[in-house]
């Protein structure tokens, strides 16, 4: 009974990707593929139905291994600001350049479509990504890697409770661009520049 009922799951499913696909195709023919577009009803649901797909069933049960308590969450906070905040922004809202480019864009992270997901789920898609998305896969196969991800997935969890001084921690993490680089240089210079000159007048008096 299982069997024909996951039979008949994934045949409702690949016919939703079929119909939807030549949906896709005939649209394509006066938009183009722009990412630029927002994704339709459709393509949105595509999009949902393929998420579920990817995770296996097995995977979806897994448990967290690791506490749910404040230093886990720090620590993953920390790897969040370093490493999932440019495409997902600190806050998860996905409110970043990154993010809002993405063909879909990045989802926002605190509403129940994340929330609701098992532990299990989001630490196979953060280990596995998502085919057709801009979702990559970060898994790699350390151990250290997989008690990495599940310290995310905690933060993950935490996000709709996210506090304005944990926010401010956050940007201290985040990856500077070279342009920001240079621009911390140059204010770093001046400064000093600023100091050696005062410095020196006072040596003159």
């Amino acid at each position: 009974m299982r069997t024909l009922t996951s039979f008949l799951a994934g045949a409702a499913a690949l016919a939703l990707l079929v119909a939807g696909g030549g949906y896709i195709f005939l649209h394509s023919n006066s938009s183009g593929f722009s990412t630029r577009e927002k994704p339709s009803t459709i393509e949105a649901a595509m999009a949902r139905e393929a998420r579920g797909m990817a995770v296996p069933a097995g995977a979806r049960e897994k448990a967290n291994p690791v506490p749910n308590d404040e230093q886990t969450i720090a620590e993953g906070r920390a790897h969040w600001a370093d490493h999932c905040a440019l495409c997902h922004a600190n806050d998860g809202s996905g409110q970043t350049e990154m993010g809002k480019q993405m063909y879909p864009p990045a989802p926002d992270m605190r509403q129940a479509a994340t929330q609701d997901m098992t532990d299990g789920e989001l630490f196979y898609i953060i280990q596995n990504g998502i085919r057709l998305t801009g979702m990559p896969a970060w898994g790699s196969g350390s151990i250290k890697d997989e008690q990495d991800t599940w310290k995310l997935v905690r933060f993950i969890r935490h996000l709709p409770a996210l506090s304005a001084a944990e926010l401010e921690q956050m940007k201290a993490l985040n990856p500077r661009s070279p342009q920001e680089m240079r621009e911390e240089q140059e204010e770093k210079d001046f400064l000093n520049g600023g100091e050696l000159h005062e410095h020196e007048e006072h040596h003159h008096h």
